[in-house]
């Protein structure tokens, strides 16, 4: 009994690890295990050696992939700790790891500064109101710039980061860090030849403090004087309600700087909290499949306790299932635990039906989500032997279950198979998992450009499916274009008696069905659909009339609307040396680009702007080539926007055309008898 006492008080965090690719996070994350003492030896992210990077094809590549988790103590707090990939082909595990975690580590390289990546994580953190610490790592390479990357963080990022470390040197002169509450760390400024520095430092540090307090800033103002523990309690209190974020310094790969990144988490992020005596209330946000136990589902749980052996109901499915085992994940190993408590995670068996996203028992405890990865590119995958096809298809659709945005399409009367993905990267890397877990040898055609649809003016669809007779269904909406990025509003005014509220419900359902393939055969979004009248009939209605009628009626209304192409755009943000800049400004202008004026930064230039993904799909390749490699070119989806009257793009679509009434009609009854 005193050990179930123990589980419940012992404190407990949740964090997850963050970066842009190269920012040395995985290596972070061992040298925290080692100092925790959770391993004998860091790995290395080179040799393959790394506990968090627990795939063959992170191993070889020395990336990560998959988001990793793994448990450790520090201090007597136990800490979950999620280290999640840096690639920006791999953003769907970051988006995953964000919902769960309550406060975040954020890795920066101090020579590379802040990335794409880095903006793109970091407004999530900020949206969500995580508390988060900044690390900026590799301090002790050549190239080091804190300044630099200072600037840049409070310029792109948040004027509410503010250091609480003073680094001393860098390069190869690299000593460490000192904390701006020590009162001997001025000693150590001053033997390094930085006291000025310090001292300047710590008045920022006090000022920002000052200015989010009336009283601290009317008493530093006036000269009061304010006792150093009034101040650090001041810090710790806004960093864990995330109004400011405490930024250290390191080298991660030489252990410096990690024992103190351990002590600003127990100092700067809030405990896990949650009744564990409360109504269940948890979300699943990883799926793996274990050779042993099946299908495991990464719980995040926020109130109440899960045993093994208990019901739960899965609220977002509506079922209920028997839970069988709930293990504790660490890198490769699991245990069985037998209890999931608020605050806690762990990887629950025997749901044999749960998804990614699912919450499991009452939805009000759990926190919204922030969406950041779009999958912009469609490729088609070719199994190396034709009889495999079928065991390709069912191996895709279980990776889809790990990664929902693979999005698998399965066209079984073509034998085509399609997925999403970000990039090339997440393409060799399913390549790789196909041929060692199932051992299936598979390729995947040229990538193709994902294109919406939107209607270009208003229009009212129409259906009457009153034949063959059982049937009668009879729908109108009235179609209107919506703004960019507003996705799908949907709204009903009909009266009850025309249409009963069941049929409403289930014309509501098949809506966003129906605008899966427009005009072009792509995604219909950033629209109203309006129904402004239905009726049923008291005898003919069968209860599925109204799934096939929907799609008519939509299509219908698109066509009397017509529909326009959108295509995704990327911000970009290139940094070139100062010899390329005119050759690079043309180079966009000829990809009908736009951009900000360029900015020199010493030798080499800045450029941001957004160009379209269609027609800049391979340059970051030929802009290393023209530059021997001396530019970076990092981009981020910006969102979709109207394509230009000359770009045509069609894709095959699947199943009958719903505008072929008769033929659709035969197709869809056939389907719903089968």
């Amino acid at each position: 009994m005193s050990g179930r006492n123990e589980t419940i008080e012992a404190p407990r965090l949740n964090v997850g690890i963050f970066a842009h690719v190269d920012a040395g996070k995985t290596t972070t994350t061992e040298h925290i295990l080692y100092e925790s003492g959770r391993i004998r030896m860091p790995g290395s992210v080179d040799d393959g050696t790394a506990l968090t990077d627990s795939l063959e094809v992170e191993r070889q590549r020395g990336i990560s992939v998959r988001a990793a988790m793994t448990t450790f103590a520090w201090k007597g707090t136990r800490v979950n700790l999620i280290d999640t990939p840096g690639h920006v082909d791999f953003l769907s595990e970051v988006e995953r790891s964000l919902r769960v975690m309550d406060c975040a580590v954020l890795v920066l390289s101090a020579v590379e500064g802040v990335q794409a990546q880095t903006e793109m994580i970091w407004n999530a953190l900020a949206k969500l109101r995580i508390p988060t610490l900044l690390f900026i790592n590799k301090m002790d390479r050549v190239g080091a710039d804190p300044e630099a990357v200072l600037a840049q963080v409070r310029n792109y990022l948040s004027p509410d980061i503010v250091p609480v470390q003073h680094p001393l040197g860098t390069w190869q002169d690299y000593g460490g860090a000192v904390d701006l509450w020590r009162d001997d760390a001025k000693e150590a400024a001053a033997g390094a030849g930085s006291l000025e520095a310090f001292e300047a430092a710590r008045s920022r540090l006090i000022e920002a403090l000052a200015e989010r307090d009336e009283a601290l800033l009317e008493a530093y103002l006036s000269g009061e004087s304010v006792g150093p523990e009034r101040w650090e309690s001041w810090a710790e209190e806004l960093a864990r309600s995330a109004r400011i974020y405490p930024l250290l310094f390191g080298a991660a790969a030489k252990g410096i700087g990690i024992s103190a990144l351990l002590d600003a988490m127990l100092r700067y992020f809030p405990p896990a909290e949650g009744d564990p005596e409360a109504p269940l209330s948890g979300v699943v946000f990883k799926i793996e499949r274990d050779r042993t136990m099946g299908r495991m589902a990464y719980v995040r749980l926020y109130e109440g306790s899960l045993h093994n052996r208990d019901a739960v109901f899965n609220h977002t499915q509506n079922l209920s299932e028997k839970v069988t085992q709930i293990r504790k994940i660490d890198g490769n190993r699991t245990e069985d635990v037998g209890v999931l408590r608020a605050g806690d995670i762990a990887a629950v068996c025997g749901l044999s039906h749960i998804r990614i996203g699912d919450v499991l028992g009452r939805p009000e405890a759990i926190p919204a989500e922030a969406k950041l990865a779009v999958p912009l590119l469609t490729v088609r995958a070719h199994p190396a032997n034709e009889a495999e096809y079928r065991a390709v298809a069912d191996a895709l659709q279980e990776l889809s279950d790990e990664d929902p945005l693979l999005d698998v399409q399965w066209l079984q009367e073509e034998r085509e198979l399609h997925v999403k993905v970000m990039g090339p990267i997440q393409l060799e890397v399913l390549s790789s998992v196909l041929a060692s877990r199932y051992g299936l040898q598979v390729t995947f055609g040229k990538p193709s450009v994902i294109y919406k649809e939107t209607p270009k003016q208003e229009g009212e669809g129409y259906v009457a499916y009153t034949m063959p007779k059982p049937c009668w269904a009879i729908l109108r909406f009235q179609i209107e274009p919506g703004p960019r990025g507003s996705g799908l509003v949907y709204e009903a005014y009909v009266r009850d008696e025309d249409l009963l509220p069941q049929y409403q419900n289930e014309v509501a359902r098949r809506v966003p069905e129906a605008l899966q393939q427009g005009l072009y055969g792509w995604e219909v979004t950033d629209l109203k659909v309006t129904l402004t009248y239905g009726q049923h009939h008291v005898w003919h209605t069968h209860p599925l009339d109204f799934a096939v009628a929907t799609p008519m009626g939509i299509m219908d209304g698109l066509a009397n609307a017509g529909t326009m192409l959108l295509e995704p755009i990327l911000h970009v943000r290139l940094v070139v040396p100062e010899e390329n800049a005119g050759r690079v400004m043309n180079d966009l202008v000829q990809m009908r680009g736009r951009f900000e004026p360029p900015q020199l930064q010493g030798e080499r230039v800045l450029i941001e702007g957004q160009v379209p993904l269609s027609t800049s799909l391979h340059y970051p390749i030929e802009l290393s080539s023209y530059t021997k490699g001396r530019s970076t070119f990092a981009s981020s989806f910006a969102g979709y926007e109207p394509c230009p009257p000359d770009v045509q793009a069609e894709r095959t679509r699947r199943g009958v055309n719903p505008l072929d009434q008769a033929k659709y009609i035969l197709s869809v009854r056939k389907a719903l008898q089968g």
